[in-house]
């Protein structure tokens, strides 16, 4: 370690976990260098958060992609390997003549050589089209990988947002239900109602007591996982405020998604990226058959001699002419195409899955929501039937508690039609429900922010 940093390399830089652990236990959405990030990306600071905004954090925050980015770095790294001269091997010889050497002349005979090899262009060129192949792999590769939090962040997201919501449809049961059995309860003792239907609305209301402490017990768990999906700590989102304009109203399918989304589709691209390396490696391993070649300049002292000496050597193709090497790239090349392929046939049934699956979603969606609309009219009937004298409160609770069921098959029909989005999203691997403002994606991902 100590012999690398003096030659000027990288100093050591040992870990300490427990300085890490506090400083992610530090990370906060209103951190200063964070918001002028955001700000500078046209997101100002609010006290409501988006996806997008929160796609963003992510890109700032999350491990993960650091993981990613250095092996582009590595990646970057091979590029200035294959683009680098051999260097060139000093020799020294030393010997002594035994016998034989006239008087007054030494008898040591001296030598100094170099081996310069003389790696053509030409061949290195191969080298320096692999490494920049590779190096667009990796950031691909690193803008799969933010692809994958962003996934995780939306899932995540969407369950945080339909817990709040379902937090509040049975709290309103619960007051329903309990103005039901209270109601059920009034008329048991007026001799209006049995004992069995007493008993009912009492069933019904602990039901709904159960409900809501289930619903409110897994609010926690899904504000953890949306921390972990951001890349910070639960505390972090303690007074986080979300919305969704598009919850209730998922976006249609935009037209040409799967001809524009197919063709840019990250990993489609990787695995082009793959494709192009592949055949520089072909190239190289082809090139390999012409010989390599080394100058050898030298210098000797010989028993009082100066000799100036030039040397040549070739590589002679007597025993093989790299035939093993081409074959083993040729079937490395006609691997990554077969797998280009196989992608890109996956991909296209991923999409065709998603885009059936999202319409059907929407298609339920608007069909609760006319169900919905249908419960509030008939909520409303019954209230102006109430004031009339023509029905009672019991029926008026019940209409209430039937619209409150609808609303509960409502959210439950769009967490569908929204899961089906971020699967269509994934299979184009682009954002539909979102515009991430400010954001090249996937070009700035590979920045390190922090």
């Amino acid at each position: 370690m100590a012999s690398v940093a003096a030659c000027g390399g990288p100093a050591p830089q040992p870990l300490d976990p427990a300085r890490m652990e506090s400083e992610f236990r530090a990370r906060r959405l209103d951190d200063p260098e964070f918001v002028a990030w955001l700000e500078a990306r046209g997101v100002p600071k609010a006290s409501v958060w988006t996806l997008d905004a929160l796609t963003l954090a992510a890109f700032y925050f999350h491990p993960d992609l650091d993981v990613v980015r250095a092996r582009l770095l590595a990646a970057r790294g091979s590029e200035t390997t294959a683009g680098e001269v051999p260097n060139p091997v000093l020799g020294a010889s030393l010997e002594k003549v035994m016998s034989g050497t006239p008087a007054g002349v030494s008898p040591w005979v001296y030598g100094l050589s170099l081996q310069m090899p003389l790696d053509f262009l030409w061949k290195r060129g191969y080298r320096i089209d692999e490494a920049r192949a590779k190096i667009q792999g990796a950031h691909l590769e690193l803008a799969e990988a933010a692809w994958q939090i962003r996934h995780r962040l939306r899932a995540a997201l969407l369950e945080d947002f339909l817990a709040q919501r379902e937090i509040d449809v049975r709290t309103r049961e619960l007051e329903a239900r309990r103005e039901l059995s209270a109601a059920a309860a009034t008329l048991l003792a007026a001799g209006e109602a049995s004992r069995l239907e007493a008993d009912r609305a009492r069933v019904e209301l602990a039901g709904a007591e159960i409900g809501l402490e289930e619903s409110r017990g897994r609010v926690a768990a899904v504000r953890a996982a949306l921390a972990s999906a951001v890349g910070v700590p639960l505390a972090a989102l303690q007074d986080l405020r979300v919305e969704w304009a598009t919850l209730d109203s998922p976006p249609g399918e935009p037209a040409a998604l799967q001809e524009a989304g197919l063709l840019n589709r990250l990993d489609v691209r990787r695995r082009l990226a793959e494709y192009a390396a592949s055949e520089a490696v072909l190239g190289l391993e082809l090139a390999k058959r012409w010989p390599d070649i080394s100058l050898g300049p030298g210098y000797l002292y010989d028993q009082g001699d100066r000799k100036f000496t030039l040397g040549l050597s070739v590589t002679l193709p007597v025993f093989n002419q790299n035939g093993g090497a081409i074959e083993e790239a040729e079937a490395r090349r006609k691997e990554a195409a077969a797998r280009f392929l196989a992608l890109q046939a996956r991909a296209i049934g991923e999409f065709d899955e998603a885009s059936a699956r999202y319409r059907a979603g929407r298609a339920q969606a608007s069909r609760t929501r006319d169900a919905m609309e249908a419960v509030e009219r008939r909520v409303e009937g019954v209230r102006r039937a109430v004031e009339l004298g023509d029905a009672d409160l019991v029926a008026l609770l019940g209409v209430r508690i039937e619209r409150l069921a609808v609303e509960a098959a409502r959210l439950d029909a769009l967490r569908r039609a929204q899961e089906a989005l971020g699967a269509l999203e994934d299979a184009v691997q682009r954002p539909i429900d979102g515009t991430l403002p400010g954001f090249r994606f996937p070009d700035e991902i590979e920045k390190g922010i922090r």
